[in-house]
């Protein structure tokens, strides 16, 4: 069959990808900007179209020939615009292209909207559902609470609070029910509703077969990873209060923490169905799903992560713009190394930020990190994906990979943090030379008294980390 997925730089799409190709369908993937897409994912089976939903002439790139549509397109943790009105927008113009092609079933990932109060988030997916069933094409919607895996933005937040905080004290919406399900299983289902005309025009409410309070679910993490944590819920601890809360211990952005905090109020309990018996599908408890999730952590093996996706109004404009390091009016700090392994250099490079630091001055990159964060910026809390390899797109710290071209020995990255300008870091290996560049574009005069203010760190900095990236 011929597919047509939406979201595929997102953490359902990429893992929804390998999937679809392992089973024989040929993908045509939606992309925002082609330079986000991995270019080793590009087979005989895979066509990549550059398309924007919020761009009514950008959807002539979508082919006629479809059978199946997913639509995993989500603006929740957006930083420019109202999510809501984004997502119906989204959703309608998608629902108009597809209704001119020979798609024969939408397949929806929504929200469990079993409740009389639902939150904005859970409210924005219940609207998208009613858009897409407007049309005529069947829609089969599947709706999940907490996904727990490694990478979810839930199991991320479960993971940061557990593994930092020995003693919590936490906001009462730790005492809502949930019903988590693990990400093996939503792919799971989704791959087996395709062409299934029992599910057309039908929406079932995917779980696991635990239903916990988010107090327990902390808990139950704490005790798989064999460690002793207490937890002290007091009614006074406001939504903003709860979302900073968040924004200061986990890696999540402020407003993705005002969002769940919203949701996280919100009873998210199936009603029961037999999908899953139809679909023999074997549930994974909240526990399992924890140790799958490890499993893929340490095996170095993690698919994708919410934080690749694509929030930054920085970024709204795509990779594209920014591959291309400007020179006039800018400041730069370019330094060179002869290497003594370049192999074991370049290794080094892949392997930087995360869990192995910056090499050196790592204190200072850490407090750079919190003034960051203060400010409403990324900060360094968001690690990297994996340890020893980058693709265009990931973030990495408070940087974003522009370029990871190991063939060429060049990494190019884009600062995320909130800055009076912009910024560029370029490492590139040249006949047995690092090549480090820092390049910044000053915006105005905040922007020229801001680099001479950081100037002496950077110094300090820059030597440091080319040295020790040098010597093997």
């Amino acid at each position: 069959m011929r597919i047509l997925l939406t979201g595929v730089t997102g953490y359902i799409g990429k893992r929804l990808l390998p999937v679809l190709l392992e089973q024989g369908h040929d993908v045509i993937c939606c992309v925002r900007d082609k330079d986000r897409f991995d270019p080793s994912a590009i087979s005989d089976h895979v066509q990549v179209i550059e398309v924007d939903f919020l761009d009514k002439e950008s959807l002539k790139n979508i082919p006629l020939g479809i059978d199946i549509a997913y639509f995993l397109i989500h603006s929740m943790a957006t930083q420019s615009g109202d999510f809501q009105q984004m997502e119906a927008e989204c959703a309608n113009n998608f629902r108009n292209i597809i209704e001119k092609t020979n798609t024969q079933q939408i397949i929806y990932l929504s929200g469990i909207i079993n409740s009389d109060r639902l939150s904005k988030h859970l409210d924005s997916r219940r609207n998208v559902e009613s858009i897409l069933a407007d049309g005529r094409i069947p829609i089969t919607t599947l709706r999940a609470g907490i996904i727990v895996g490694s990478g979810s933005a839930s199991f991320e937040i479960i993971r940061d609070l557990v593994e930092k905080l020995p003693i919590m004290i936490t906001p009462k919406w730790l005492q809502t029910k949930c019903q988590p399900i693990a990400i093996r299983n939503v792919i799971e289902f989704m791959i087996g509703v395709i062409a299934n005309p029992h599910a057309f025009n039908k929406s079932y409410d995917i779980g696991g077969p635990d239903i916990l309070s988010y107090k327990e679910m902390l808990l139950q993490y704490a005790a798989e990873r064999k460690l002793r944590r207490k937890i002290y819920i007091i009614p006074l601890m406001t939504p903003r209060l709860s979302s900073y809360w968040l924004y200061f211990v986990t890696s999540t952005s402020y407003n993705l923490a005002k969002n769940l905090v919203d949701s996280m109020k919100v009873e998210v309990i199936c009603k029961p169905n037999n999908l899953a018996d139809e679909l023999g599908i074997k549930l994974i408890n909240y526990r399992g799903s924890i140790q799958l999730a490890f499993q893929k952590i340490e095996s170095d093996n993690v698919v994708s992560s919410w934080k690749d996706a694509q929030t930054s109004k920085i970024l709204s404009g795509g990779l594209t713009r920014l591959l291309e390091v400007p020179s006039y009016g800018c400041f730069k700090d370019i330094r060179k190394a002869s290497l003594q392994n370049s192999d074991a250099s370049l290794t080094k490079i892949w392997s930087i930020g995360g869990n192995s630091g910056w090499y050196y001055g790592n204190w200072l990159w850490k407090i750079r990190g919190f003034m960051d964060q203060l400010v409403g910026g990324v900060g360094m809390r968001r690690g990297r994906k994996n340890k020893s390899d980058l693709a265009a797109g990931d973030a990495l710290d408070f940087w974003r990979v522009l370029i990871a071209d190991r063939k060429a020995k060049r990494l190019l990255l884009y600062a995320e943090m909130k800055l009076p300008g912009e910024a560029w870091l370029e490492f590139k290996i040249e006949d047995n030379v690092l090549i480090q560049t820092a390049t910044f574009r000053p915006l105005g005069i905040a922007g020229r008294l801001y680099w001479y203010a950081v100037w002496p760190f950077h110094g300090f900095i820059f030597r440091g980390m080319i040295n020790r990236i040098a010597t093997t």
